[in-house]
């Protein structure tokens, strides 16, 4: 039974967040401030972690920042659930490293299907020798791809889409898509998987930094 930390200051949220997992067969956690979320979090580890943003004492970007600097909780896959829906905080979640940034009121079966997609690509990852470093789009560069274009791929290769990477990026969709057809013209394939495996080649790679605390 998957374990999955809620950190969420509102009762009556945090109340309905852990019925709805328990249902689903998930054993959930709970923690009322952003503090006892990362105390939580390093007494033993969950599987995954739903955050809210906008707390008294410890917010969800401070909490994520906390958990990203112990290399017991670095890679600890970690989604947003907050009414802060603006491209700019979007795009503030993603930069310090969250895997999903779900907008308040969610969809349940949104809400579930994004904790099941970021469960399942943990196991993938979990499964291999080497964990992709997903820190910096540099060592993309290598595929002769541009700083932008090298982005774009860095987080494509960590399963978002278009939509999500234009906020991201702050760039349009349109943008992503144009340089998206680069990547696949210049890597020479066809889809979004198989430029994933290009790039997870080159980010798990020997010589490619692994993640480790900053200092």
């Amino acid at each position: 039974m998957k374990k999955i930390l809620v950190i969420e200051d509102e009762p009556q949220m945090r109340r309905n967040l852990v019925t709805l997992l328990r249902l689903e067969a998930f054993e959930p956690l709970a923690a009322e401030n952003g503090r006892t979320g990362v105390d939580l979090a390093r007494r033993g580890p969950p599987d995954l972690i739903l955050c809210d943003v906008m707390m008294p004492g410890l917010d969800g970007y401070e909490v994520l920042k906390e958990l990203h600097n112990d290399p017991a909780t670095m890679n600890i896959p970690f989604i947003f659930l907050t009414a802060k829906g603006e491209r700019l905080d979007v795009r503030t979640g993603m930069n310090l490293g969250a895997d999903d940034y779900l907008i308040k009121p969610v969809d349940k079966n949104d809400l579930l299907r994004a904790v099941r997609t970021r469960l399942a690509r943990a196991e993938q990852l979990a499964r291999r020798e080497f964990q992709p470093n997903f820190d910096s789009p540099e060592p993309l560069h290598a595929l002769g791809l541009t700083p932008r274009v090298a982005e774009v791929l860095l987080w494509v290769a960590q399963g978002k889409t278009n939509g999500e990477i234009g906020a991201i990026l702050g760039i349009s969709e349109s943008t992503v898509k144009k340089h998206l057809l680069e990547i696949f013209e210049h890597l020479r394939v066809e889809t979004r998987g198989a430029a994933t495996l290009r790039a997870i080649e080159v980010l798990t790679a020997p010589g490619v930094r692994k993640p480790g605390p900053s200092c």
